[in-house]
């Protein structure tokens, strides 16, 4: 087996970019691996050669936007840097056609969309604070709040239509931001946590 070149990742990269794009724009089923291999510069072969199928390609896809988002998850709330502004602009910067690519997946629907959805649910279950109220029923609380905040993203054409403003531009990424945590009650999420979250929009918007 000859060894993965560092051209070979950047044209996988760039294969796997162009696919999430356009399945985000037209749907998987319009999306074809010629029309890839033509927005990516590439030959249909290559992209055969690095995903396989066409329902490989969109697992990669799947798995690729899963990896970010536990990423930020870690960064953001494990590591404490929800507060800081340079990590809020960094996710503004890079995840909207991760989200727009999500949002196109959740509506499709695949099993790699369900995955992508149940993930999320146990990722905010795991971070949601039960100190308001311990018999509340927590699943029910983070399969709630994921679908609403996911609920944006699906809708981010009406979203963006009726703020006057692209939802996933710098100002759109933050009004929508400092509009959730004003409808989400800081008990809720924790104290800390809220505050962390808030601080680090305050910060960015004072940039601005």
């Amino acid at each position: 087996m000859r060894p993965v070149s560092d051209e070979d990742l950047t044209a996988r990269a760039r294969i796997r970019d162009v696919a999430m794009a356009l399945f985000a724009r037209q749907g998987v089923r319009a999306t074809t691996i010629r029309g890839i291999a033509e927005a990516a510069g590439v030959s249909p072969g290559l992209v055969q050669h690095h995903f396989g199928s066409k329902d490989d390609l969109r697992a990669a896809c799947d798995e690729y936007v899963l990896s970010y988002i536990r990423a930020q998850v870690q960064a953001g709330v494990t590591e404490h840097n929800l507060e800081d502004p340079d990590f809020i602009e960094n996710v503004h910067r890079t995840a909207p056609p991760l989200m727009q690519y999500l949002g196109r997946a959740l509506v499709d629907g695949s099993p790699g969309a369900a995955a992508m959805f149940d993930e999320l649910v146990s990722v905010t279950e795991e971070h949601l604070t039960r100190s308001d109220d311990p018999q509340a029923d927590h699943r029910a609380r983070a399969t709630v709040l994921t679908a609403m905040k996911l609920g944006i993203t699906v809708l981010h054409e009406h979203v963006s239509r009726a703020l006057g403003t692209g939802l996933f531009t710098a100002d759109g990424a933050l009004r929508a931001g400092k509009a959730q945590l004003d409808l989400i009650k800081p008990e809720f999420l924790g104290r800390e946590l809220f505050e962390q979250a808030r601080t680090g929009i305050e910060k960015l918007e004072e940039r601005q």
